[in-house]
């Protein structure tokens, strides 16, 4: 399945936000820890198998490094990520072949907004698919992901619900976080899904500095039921 492809169209609604993140990315050659998202590893387990025999399917919307999707792609699932950024895509996949996973990844450079495809996955997840301080269409681009959704498959929204820790840069401490029932709107569902959570959860993190602290996510997982 490894494939790397970059389909982001200078002068696209999010030209300025993949700006931005590219200058993120030139600042240190990873500025993610790699690790699974913790929300991510903890419902992915509880998930069923596949219909059949074949692997389930993930699709990563915003999957920065590709920290998740080699994760998945270790658990047995075919994993696509797709992120704004060229260079976190192609960290992204080299972390794939690092792990001798490649085969069951790929990567796709592109704006959330308009990307599409008619693949459909038994999960797909947004993980802090939040873009400080330039903006990206959130709830559009969340709308969108129920699209890609397979019958019997899930939606999993995971979001900062408040700061990630006190040492936030000044263009970030008036951001709005989302709560779960704002990110569950936004979804738009109509009765072909079974809202599974839609919660707030603390977990202990690390700040800049390595000291830990707690923090909250906003976590919204959904089911498709039927077609």
């Amino acid at each position: 399945m490894h494939a790397h492809e970059t389909t982001a169209a200078a002068g696209s609604p999010t030209a300025s936000a993949r700006e931005w993140w590219e200058q993120r990315y030139a600042e240190r050659d990873g500025i993610w820890s790699g690790r699974v998202n913790a929300v991510l590893a903890d419902v992915a387990a509880e998930l069923p198998p596949a219909p059949g025999d074949r692997a389930r399917r993930a699709l990563d919307l915003g999957c920065g490094e590709g920290g998740d999707v080699v994760w998945l792609a270790e658990q047995g699932w075919d994993a696509l990520g797709i992120d704004l950024s060229v260079t976190a895509i192609e960290r992204g996949s080299r972390a794939s072949v690092a792990a001798g996973i490649e085969e069951q990844t790929a990567f796709v450079a592109a704006d959330l907004a308009t990307w599409a495809t008619a693949a459909r996955f038994d999960l797909v997840t947004a993980s802090f698919l939040q873009s400080w301080p330039v903006e990206i269409p959130r709830a559009a681009i969340l709308r969108r992901a129920t699209g890609f959704v397979a019958v019997g498959g899930h939606l999993l929204v995971t979001a900062h619900a408040a700061p990630p820790h006190d040492d936030l840069p000044v263009e970030l401490r008036e951001y709005r976080f989302p709560t779960p029932d704002e990110d569950l709107m936004a979804l738009q569902l109509d009765d072909t899904w079974d809202v599974v959570a839609a919660e707030l959860r603390s977990r202990t993190a690390n700040t800049p500095d390595g000291d830990p602290h707690q923090v909250v996510d906003s976590v919204v997982l959904v089911r498709r039921s039927r077609g």
